[in-house]
């Protein structure tokens, strides 16, 4: 069996902001009804944690949490170990509730972006308007030519998901927009 290993395994750029691909991570997607009873019990079940309201992420025991992604879809975020339980504790806990959950943690690249304030990275490159982007709100949109979900845990601290085949690009892209120098100020 081989041994699973990140899209960049971990590379890092640090300009007038710090880039870093953050390695393996968990990630279990939820399609199914988000009012119904069983959907909320199951998540619990799985990761300790309760349903988001629409955009946002609520946190788990340890550092499980959920993100609303759509009406209908949530991101589950635990160990990378972990997923294939997740998964399996889903199931089970969804019984014969009308649900898919898949293990796409191999699927997709982490990045993290550290800097006095993110927005100058992100808003090179999104039309996502981030000016009044609260905390913790997971946006799904673009970066340049790719889809890409992001959230800020602070005004100096944001995250990024791709998917993995496009994850060299994204790194590329985020390491351009945070060159010495390539600050413009606007937020």
């Amino acid at each position: 069996m081989s041994n699973a290993v990140s899209a960049l395994q971990g590379v890092s750029e640090t300009g007038f902001a710090h880039i870093k691909e953050m390695g393996l991570a968990g990630m279990v997607t939820l399609k199914a009804d988000l009012g119904a009873a069983a959907t909320k019990k199951a998540v619990k079940a799985a990761v300790g944690a309760d349903l988001p309201e629409p955009r946002g992420m609520s946190s788990g025991k340890k550092e499980d949490g959920v993100a609303w992604m759509a009406p209908d879809e949530l991101l589950l975020f635990c160990d990378h170990a972990r997923a294939d339980e997740v998964v399996a504790t889903l199931t089970k806990e969804m019984g014969s509730s009308h649900h898919l959950a898949v293990n796409v943690s191999d699927a997709r690249a982490v990045f993290t972006i550290e800097a006095r304030d993110v927005r100058e990275v992100l808003s090179k490159l999104t039309p996502a308007d981030l000016s009044n982007l609260p905390l913790r709100e997971m946006r799904r949109s673009r970066l340049a030519q790719v889809p890409a979900a992001f959230w800020m845990n602070g005004n100096n601290h944001a995250t990024v998901i791709c998917f993995r085949s496009v994850a060299q690009y994204v790194y590329d892209l985020l390491c351009m927009a945070s060159k010495e120098g390539g600050e413009v100020g606007y937020h």
